[in-house]
């Protein structure tokens, strides 16, 4: 079981060097367009935009986090991290009503989804801690990226 765990988590860390370098393709490709981003502009207040930003960095650092313990096997550390920096949990300390004001409704929405699967993820990841399967963790992960790729791509904050 150990093994499977070891290419488990070497396949999620390949895919996210290969998403990470597409998207730096996709990154140089859009300074040269520039004039063609079609994401929805959302005005937020400047410390509210700074805060929203800071969130934004954790939520990706969280992810690195909970592949890594994943990968250690450590089901319950990855479970906290899910819960209280990305899941329902966080909802308050991201003061997510507040931001939530200046949001077009699907992208609160897309945020409102990112934080339910994070917690799906956090009871799944849980179970996988006692039966040995992850399928249906790396399922509800794979959910909680979704919307964050769902989002970026479909609004940016100015």
């Amino acid at each position: 079981m150990n093994l499977l765990r070891k290419i488990i988590f070497l396949f999620i860390s390949i895919l996210c060097l290969v998403s990470s370098g597409q998207g730096m393709a996709q990154h140089d490709h859009h300074h040269e367009t520039q004039s063609s981003d079609v994401r929805v502009a959302v005005e937020f207040p400047v410390m509210m935009k700074d805060h929203t930003l800071t969130s934004m960095r954790d939520h990706l650092l969280a992810l690195a986090e909970i592949q890594e313990a994943i990968g250690s096997s450590q089901y319950d550390k990855a479970a906290s991290i899910a819960e209280n920096r990305l899941g329902l949990t966080a909802l308050k300390s991201h003061h997510a009503f507040e931001n939530s004001q200046f949001m077009p409704k699907e992208m609160q929405e897309i945020g409102s989804q990112m934080h339910r699967h994070a917690s799906q993820f956090a009871v799944e990841v849980q179970n996988a801690g006692a039966t040995g399967d992850l399928k249906l963790a790396m399922l509800a992960l794979s959910k909680t990226t979704q919307t964050c790729v769902a989002c970026h791509a479909g609004y940016r904050l100015k």
